[in-house]
């Protein structure tokens, strides 16, 4: 058997991986340890939240599964932070375990060019440093020019509660026993991660009545730019809100040493910015309780996943713990929380494209590269696709830059500064945020997508559309004069905004602090759709700060510019400071900007390197 490219792991990595593969004519497979479990959601079925939501828009403007998907599947959806700025406002959709996982299938096997296979690869073949295939438990060779890894959290995966430890991937399902060790035995360096999820709690065993509801929007949206919404926003299910208090502290402190994290059973790094309870009451002594959302897995049975109150104490302390809470207190625990831990491989080994510095044509996405959460392996999965793809088309890869996509954003991040802990997007990541908004995704990215073939023509169109429509409603905006008479008058006083002094078009009137699309709507109503209107509010109410966004990138685009030969020796550099030595020998950056962000190249290494360029490369 030989295919184009073989893809390892059916995560959500996995799945945005073969897709775009396929899609791209290239004859893929994707070989999964169970059926089942493609586009699994061990933890919370949810998809989106802060910056991720955003990455999902990116994933569908590039010509991503995730976000239509998650608009089919969901139950309730919102949009994050939208009393506040544009730069940090996040769909996040709570999706059902069930349906998400069934229409993912569904895709797949609807994808001409894919074939899909339940099997546990062990190795791989390699030859001469070059990827060549894999091999299988039962020793089946499987032969590909390209091969992607997305594992998850399936190498030589552990589940802790308390101090029992038990071998097995998320569910206890059997785990990838051999892989790790065979990348480590080909040069690869083996990180070791921890993650863990909460507890699932019977429904008919809660007392809703004592917990504050959480409901969806009252307004429709999509993560797909391309459909339209299909849910009803009046039919919402509802997600509820509590709170830890004192005796869960006191329960948890007073235990601390039987959870598997404290008591020494762990020896993974666990993530930073989604901690266990203990993790948090450790780390936030001064938090008097932390709110815990509680949300349904699916509308097909009554487990509800207990949101914040991720831990791996004993079962007997986490039936005292939940027991504490308000509203739980005669709560049945379906499922007990736990921690995994797992094997994954340093990113800086990892070129911007995806691709292994050490094995040629071995690429790699989603948790294996160090990343958690759902969002960020699809992105990985997707980029490390469409890159195997081009290598086999023999054209340049796919890099995203900084200021391009949140998705750019996450894998300069994996491949220049590494990580210790299971990466997470966050917003204040993001140094140009302002400009990677939430609304105008397809405005970014749908032109690249195009120049890689990652999108249909309908697809090119829907935003070749939406970019006419724009600036059409800009033209009527501008052309469109508001004139001071009683009617208007009238208008601005019963909003209590300040009368013009003088007629002026609705885009010049907007630029006004006070004054919004809406209620230039209720003086003469704007023909045009809402994500319309609301993308030239945005650009017209926040123009300054986007102009200095842009001057920035300006500044940086020129150190992108400077490339650095993979070749170079940093050894021979005069005056380079050793550390700058050892972390540019290792990570080897493609450019003078890349090399500016590597933790410990000081801006004097820069400098250095920059003459050294000029001197040595004419560069």
């Amino acid at each position: 058997m030989k295919y184009d490219v073989i893809v390892v792991g059916a995560g959500h990595a996995g799945c945005e991986a073969s897709h775009i593969s396929a899609f791209k004519n290239h004859k893929t497979l994707l070989i999964t340890m169970n059926k089942k479990n493609i586009a699994d959601m061990p933890c919370n079925p949810s998809i989106g939240g802060t910056a991720k939501g955003i990455i999902v828009r990116e994933i569908d403007s590039l010509g991503g599964l995730m976000g239509k998907i998650a608009d089919k599947s969901h139950f309730q959806i919102k949009m994050l932070n939208n009393s506040k700025g544009p730069a940090v406002r996040s769909l996040r959709a709570q999706a059902d375990k069930i349906t998400y996982p069934k229409k993912m299938l569904e895709a797949l096997m609807n994808t001409p060019n894919l074939s899909i296979l339940e099997g546990k690869v062990e190795d791989l073949i390699i030859e001469d440093n070059t990827v060549k295939g894999v091999i299988l438990s039962d020793k089946t060779k499987i032969y590909a020019k390209m091969v992607i890894l997305t594992t998850g959290t399936y190498l030589k995966a552990n589940i802790l509660i308390g101090s029992t430890n038990k071998k097995g991937g998320p569910h206890g399902e059997d785990r990838s026993n051999y892989l790790s060790d065979n990348l480590k035995k080909y040069g690869l360096k083996i990180i070791r991660l921890k993650t863990g999820t909460p507890q699932r709690i019977k429904a008919s065993s809660i007392d809703f009545s004592k917990m504050k509801e959480e409901k969806g929007d009252d307004v429709s949206w999509t993560f797909s730019c391309d459909d339209l919404p299909t849910y009803d926003i009046n039919n919402q299910q509802k997600c509820y809100l509590i709170y830890t208090n004192q005796n869960t502290h006191k329960i948890i402190l007073d235990n601390l040493d039987k959870s598997a994290m404290y008591g020494g059973y762990v020896t993974g790094i666990g993530p930073r910015y989604c901690p266990s309870i203990e993790d948090k009451l450790v780390r936030f002594k001064d938090k008097e309780r932390h709110q815990l959302f509680l949300e349904p897995e699916s509308l097909f049975y009554d487990e509800w996943y207990l949101q914040g109150f991720s831990t791996s104490m004993p079962k007997d302390i986490q039936q005292q713990m939940v027991h504490s809470l308000e509203g739980l207190e005669n709560a049945i625990i379906t499922k007990y929380a736990y921690a995994i831990e797992y094997d994954a491989i340093d990113p800086l080994q990892m070129t911007p494209s995806l691709e292994s510095k050490i094995i040629k044509n071995l690429f790699t996405a989603g948790q294996i590269n160090g990343t958690s959460g759902y969002e960020e392996a699809a992105a990985q999965g997707l980029i490390a696709g469409i890159n195997a793809s081009l290598k086999l088309e023999e054209k340049e890869p796919l890099i995203l830059k900084r200021n391009e996509a949140y998705i750019g954003v996450l894998i300069d991040d994996l491949v220049t500064k590494g990580t210790k802990e299971p990466y997470r997007m966050l917003t204040s990541r993001a140094e140009y945020r302002l400009i990677l908004r939430h609304d105008n995704a397809d405005l970014r990215l749908r032109p690249i997508a195009k120049s890689v073939g990652s999108i249909t023509k309908e697809q090119y169109n829907n935003y070749l559309n939406r970019l006419e429509k724009i600036k059409d409603c800009e033209n009527f905006l501008k052309k469109t004069i508001i004139k001071i008479d009683t009617v208007t008058q009238k208008i601005f006083a019963q909003n209590n905004i300040a009368l013009p002094t003088k007629s002026m078009s609705m885009y010049d009137l907007l630029k006004r602090p006070e004054i919004t699309i809406a209620f230039l709507n209720q003086i003469k109503p704007i023909p045009y759709e809402n994500n319309i209107t609301e993308e030239i509010e945005i650009i017209v109410k926040y123009e300054g700060y986007i102009k200095k966004t842009y001057k920035e990138v300006e500044k940086m685009a020129k150190l992108e510019m400077k490339q650095i030969p993979p070749d170079i020796d940093y050894q021979k550099i005069k005056n380079l400071a050793s550390e700058a030595k050892q972390k540019l020998s290792l990570i080897r950056p493609i450019s003078i900007g890349q090399a500016s962000r590597i933790s410990g190249v000081n801006p004097s290494d820069i400098a250095i390197l920059s003459v050294y360029l000029k001197k040595e490369y004419n560069k």
